[in-house]
């Protein structure tokens, strides 16, 4: 059964906004309370955090669909909706969100860092909000938007100071069980190590991990063996440390041959040229081990690499060498660049941004893209024709209409809002500005279809007069 997963894709999807309630306050006494809908509750997000007691992602590889509950509608009586609760997905240290096409979303490294993973939608107004001087009593509210959904993949990549890498049975796994507490499985044949393996060291003052890679073989960035799946787990390392097996039974191999191998990989996958390099001649105790370690300590020397001859069995050269590389781990420590406060950068928008775009394609159609006029369109009832007229008072206001005829738009040309995948489209009527041939009597307009209470009894009283004057008249003759 898997018990270490380091890659999954996670499908994340946040709360969906409540919407707003459209409600009118009636008391007794008061026929006209006027509105008192409640906005929408806010969506839930959907958070990556870093918590150190998570060393896998094996949880997000057997349920890798994760939701967030939606937000609540508003009320009547100005009862706000409940916000709907944040799903908090824990990682571990060294976490990397990319997207579908993978490119890095961001690299969790730190307890308690956090990633906003999916986003929740907003809670539509309800008709007590969008009360005005001008709209006393709307008859609508705004919907609720939909939260955020997609794909993210999580990659894990070790955070440790010490990387072993080296052949399959080269040691390494007895090698990090002698340095630290670490239990890792150790057998005779190749591949014993599947997953990565972590220990930690206390040199005098200095504490450092240890991380254990599965062997490398020739052609591991490629993806042969073990290694394209584990060799992430090196990046972040401040040292590298080849454990090379003095001791091995295979004709065609000797450790020389093993360094340049790996190192050969190492170059190939990339990323890795300014590490420190530490060369452990392991299996010392066994007699041509110790032989065959004489004979190429001076090469290896001459190359630059400092040469530890080690151990795990007898636990010879332990210690110089546990020093060894708390020394070089402290080095890297002082010379890493001091982490500075995260800095907020304002950026204000230019004077004339209108905040979206109005592009003409090929097949005649105009496309308005931004923010505002999506989430507007995403937050209009259809249904209602007072929440469709108070949308294009509102896009209106923002410009949309004079970019239009900017553009080239004429009455009648389709017009889309948004994506193509989730666009709304109609056929666009300008918005006709009123003048002196539009005017009538006062507190009238002829062009509104449904006339006003009181001029609708004022009309039938006067229709009711008319019609009795009629029957008098031809009642009397004279």
């Amino acid at each position: 059964m898997t018990t270490f997963v380091d890659r999954v894709e996670l499908h994340v999807a946040a709360g969906n906004g409540g919407h707003g309630c459209a409600s009118v306050h009636r008391e007794k006494f008061k026929p006209l309370g006027g509105p008192d809908g409640g906005n929408g509750g806010r969506g839930g997000d959907v958070i990556l955090v870093v918590d150190q007691s998570v060393t896998t992602l094996l949880d997000y590889h057997h349920s890798p669909h994760r939701k967030a509950t939606n937000g609540k509608p508003g009320e009547g009586g100005n009862r706000s909706g409940k916000d709907g609760q944040d799903l908090v997905l824990p990682v571990p240290d060294g976490t990397v969100v990319l997207d579908s096409r993978g490119e890095v979303l961001a690299d969790l490294v730190g307890h308690g860092t956090t990633y906003v993973a999916a986003e929740g939608g907003r809670g539509g107004l309800g008709n007590a909000a969008l009360a005005s001087a001008r709209r006393k009593a709307p008859g609508f509210a705004l919907l609720g938007e939909p939260g955020d959904a997609g794909d993210v993949v999580l990659e894990l990549k070790t955070v440790a100071d010490v990387a072993l890498v080296g052949y399959p049975s080269a040691g390494k796994s007895s090698l990090i069980s002698v340095l630290s507490a670490a239990k890792p499985k150790i057998a005779d044949y190749p591949f014993t190590t599947l997953v990565p393996n972590l220990g930690v060291v206390t040199a005098g003052a200095t504490v450092y991990t240890v991380a254990d890679v599965p062997g490398l073989i020739p052609g591991a960035s490629q993806g042969r063996g073990l290694g394209l799946e584990f060799l992430r787990h090196v990046e972040r390392c401040s040292v590298l440390v080849h454990v090379l097996d003095t001791a091995t039974a295979e004709p065609d191999r000797d450790p020389v041959s093993d360094l340049d191998t790996i190192e050969a990989e190492l170059a190939q996958y990339g990323g890795l040229d300014d590490r420190p390099r530490v060369v452990v001649l392991n299996k010392v105790d066994v007699p041509d081990g110790q032989d065959l370690a004489d004979m190429i300590r001076p090469d290896l020397l001459e190359r630059g690499y400092r040469v530890f001859e080690v151990s795990a069995v007898a636990h010879k050269g332990l210690k110089e060498l546990s020093f060894a590389l708390a020394e070089i781990v402290a080095k890297a420590r002082a010379d890493r660049p001091r982490e500075e406060a995260t800095r907020i950068v304002i950026r204000p928008k230019a004077v004339d941004d209108a905040g979206f775009t109005v592009t003409r394609e090929d097949d005649g159609l105009f496309r308005v893209r931004g923010e505002k006029p999506e989430r507007w369109v995403r937050q209009t009832d259809f249904n209602n024709d007072e929440a469709v007229g108070y949308l294009a008072d509102r896009l209106n206001r923002l410009g949309v209409e004079e970019e239009l005829m900017k553009a080239g738009a004429r009455a009648g040309d389709g017009v889309a809002i948004g994506a193509e995948d989730n666009a709304v489209v109609f056929d666009w009527e300008p918005t006709v500005m009123a003048g002196a041939e539009m005017l009538g009597r006062r507190g009238e307009d002829h062009r509104m279809e449904a006339l006003r209470p009181a001029v609708q009894r004022r009309r039938e009283r006067e229709a009711e007069r008319d019609e009795a004057q009629r029957e008098f008249d031809d009642f009397n003759p004279f």
